[in-house]
């Protein structure tokens, strides 16, 4: 009895191992030959633009001049992070840009010339993000409009009722001293809560993976990673989160408005990956008629990622506005639409469907914005910033292909 005894401890011991660092290194480099990247090409050449605009002008990294980075950030990064939405699902609105300019429109003809509070300023305007996207899915729906032409039409429509709104002057001036134009200009978080905020990450990433070991080693089921993996991830990210933060500090400080986006991104990357909801998303841009027959209402997917979509554009539009102290026939403009559509790209969400996160939105108009940063302070033409911002676009749109590619022939074999 002793015999077989041992070799079935033996067995389970097999079955209950938990892989090592040396483990978890070999299995991203195999995950990274196979052409699942994932964040990695964004964070080298995040990398790589900071080196060159520092190096370039030291000034490029000073705290105050990052603050005001993650200023600029977030509005569009909101508008980004709706993109995020659409574009797993294979489709693509062209008109955030106008919506998100609409909405500021709307918060200051509600709030400033209706005299209106700005709360319910806010709420009008969101909800004429959600209206829009809803009607979006619903041509989609029921008429089988592509994306491409429904968006194209209504951002001419946007852009002309926005033109409507704000009248002859073009422009209304939001109040100064006002708590909304202050948190998009001033409001920082104080030192000891952006501290706490930086460990926050690495604990829950400690808490969940101790959560997720102790769950599979009660089935007899070996961890990939380990403790060893998970103490150094979490250690390595606080960290850095830490560093980051003290070097902000030396400055301004972390904006609050920064705050509510990463906030934002943290909750659609909990709906996406922990929910029902997301997991429809994943399956209806992989392949929608297979989805459709599995049970998932795709319908009511669109509706909700278009929704999603055009709300986050009419929020972007509302920090904007709260940023540049007023709304203007400008807002929404320009290259609104090509940096929140590049950043969602850029970051690592594919324009084929069937891939993408949250944090592709966050990561992705850092590298924007620290393009556009990095080329002000060197006196160079916004054109040439039009260019770089194209040229990294067409980069990560052939990087995801390869990709693609790479996960097919790898599935085949």
């Amino acid at each position: 009895m002793t015999e077989p005894q041992s070799a079935l401890d033996r067995s389970d011991s097999r079955v209950r191992h938990d892989e090592g660092i040396g483990d978890a290194i070999r299995g991203f480099i195999d995950r990274v030959r196979s052409g699942d990247l994932g964040m990695l090409p964004v964070i080298v050449g995040l990398i790589l633009i900071a080196t060159v605009f520092w190096s370039l002008n030291p000034v490029f990294l000073a705290p105050n001049n990052l603050a005001n980075l993650l200023f600029d950030a977030a509005a569009v990064g909101c508008i980004s992070l709706g993109i995020v939405c659409v574009l797993m699902l294979g489709e693509i609105d062209l008109s955030v840009g106008s919506m998100s300019g609409l909405a500021s429109a709307i918060l200051g003809v509600v709030w400033v010339k209706m005299g209106l509070p700005v709360a319910l300023a806010i709420l009008v305007a969101l909800a004429s993000g959600a209206f829009m996207g809803f009607v979006y899915a619903t041509l989609l729906n029921r008429f089988g409009m592509p994306s491409f032409v429904s968006t194209l039409s209504g951002l001419l429509a946007m852009l002309g009722l926005q033109l409507y709104l704000l009248g002859s002057t073009g422009s209304i001036n939001l109040p100064y001293a006002s708590a909304m134009v202050r948190f998009g200009q001033i409001h920082v978080m104080p030192a000891w809560f952006s501290y706490l905020l930086a460990v926050l990450p690495g604990a829950v990433i400690l808490w969940l993976g101790l959560d997720r070991m102790r769950r599979r080693r009660a089935v007899n089921l070996s961890n990939p990673g380990g403790l060893s993996v998970l103490l150094a991830q979490a250690g390595i990210l606080t960290v850095v989160l830490l560093g980051a933060v003290h070097y902000l500090n030396q400055g301004r400080g972390i904006p609050w408005m920064f705050g509510l986006f990463v906030l934002l991104v943290v909750i659609m990357n909990y709906a996406l990956t922990r929910t029902k909801w997301g997991r429809a998303m994943f399956a209806v841009g992989g392949n929608r008629e297979a989805a459709r027959r599995s049970g998932i209402n795709v319908n009511r997917i669109r509706i909700s990622a278009f929704m999603l979509c055009s709300s986050l554009a009419a929020l972007g539009g509302i920090l904007a506005a709260s940023r540049l102290a007023s709304s203007s026939q400008q807002a929404g403009t320009g290259d609104v639409n090509l940096n929140a559509i590049a950043a969602a790209v850029i970051g690592g969400t594919s324009l084929f469907g069937g891939r993408g996160s949250a944090w592709s939105a966050l990561l992705g108009i850092i590298v924007i914005q620290s393009i556009s940063n990095g080329l002000t302070l060197l006196n160079l033409s916004s054109s040439l910033r039009y260019m770089i911002t194209g040229a990294v676009l067409a980069i990560a749109v052939i990087v995801d292909s390869l990709a693609r590619q790479s996960r097919a022939s790898h599935g085949r074999a």
